[in-house]
């Protein structure tokens, strides 16, 4: 297929690009200098990966980009002939936290910031655009993506383990899904390719869920460094804004990915944290 993608350049799209060109589409790039309804003339299908996603961002912001930006987007391609439109939203359009219970699409969305909001609002303008064009929308709703390039809080995590310092996690007894790089951007292109994603919203993840203290071990074996894990009371965590979602749980249930589309991972998340503590070690520690 002709595929365009934006936000080519980012985190997930730098993946993106190369795994579908080896599998033999053709991939053009949408820049913010880019004349999108030209890159759109002939295109099969849209990625759209260009979100913003800064924390410090107003609603009226993101709702102008993240909202409008993506039901725009989404009309010019279904005027352009476009079939497909897979757009990456994020498990925060549902929530921050789980007790018990994977979340599996079911529920009632209660994004907890402006970020949020502004995902499900976009996910609820492409369902529009779909219903009133004909256009073909996935979506799909990611945990936390690491890999090559991940940055912000994950980065932060590795840095600290990899110079030993003493973490106050080991009291924690939580269950956090995660989703490596290689395996999201193969799903997106299950996604783009398979004959029953259109209209479905899907969770996807490396897996069964892990605690924050399992995922510092894991990064520690990889790195060869000691874990350095002390006991402190969980719900005082809650006070230190850095550490408190390291507290939480946010388990997605991926099961409908896999049964209806027959998708499974490619990296076992042992391997998704070995190949991203490989990259780290090779530059940005």
């Amino acid at each position: 297929m002709r595929v365009l993608i934006t936000g080519i350049s980012g985190f997930v799209g730098s993946e993106l690009a190369p795994a579908l060109r080896k599998f033999g589409h053709e991939v053009l790039a949408a820049s913010v200098r880019s004349d999108v309804t030209d890159l759109l003339v002939g295109c099969e299908a849209i990625v759209h990966l260009a979100n913003i996603a800064h924390r410090s961002a107003s609603l009226d912001l993101l709702r102008r980009v993240n909202v409008e930006g993506t039901r725009a987007l989404a009309e010019k391609a279904a005027a352009a002939g476009a079939r497909r439109f897979v757009y990456l939203s994020s498990i925060k359009a549902l929530g921050e936290e789980t007790h018990g219970l994977a979340l599996n699409g079911a529920e009632v969305p209660a994004p907890e910031d402006a970020y949020g909001r502004a995902k499900l609002e976009a996910e609820r303008a492409l369902a529009e655009v779909a219903g009133r064009t004909g256009l073909e929308v996935v979506i799909l709703r990611p945990p936390l993506v690491y890999g090559q390039g991940v940055k912000a809080n994950f980065l932060a995590l590795m840095r600290a383990v990899d110079r030993g310092w003493p973490l106050p996690l080991a009291s924690v007894r939580n269950r956090r899904s995660f989703v490596y790089l290689g395996n999201l951007v193969d799903a997106i292109g299950r996604c783009l390719e398979a004959p029953q994603s259109p209209g479905k919203t899907y969770f996807v993840s490396d897996g069964e869920p892990v605690s924050t203290p399992e995922l510092v071990r894991a990064i520690a074996r990889a790195l060869g460094r000691p874990a350095r894990l002390l006991p402190f009371p969980p719900f005082a965590l809650d006070w230190i804004p850095s550490l408190r979602r390291l507290t939480r749980s946010l388990e997605v249930d991926d099961s409908a990915i896999r049964r209806e589309l027959g998708w499974a991972p490619l990296f076992s998340f042992e391997d998704g944290i070995r190949l991203t503590c490989e990259w780290y070690r090779s530059g940005p520690g």
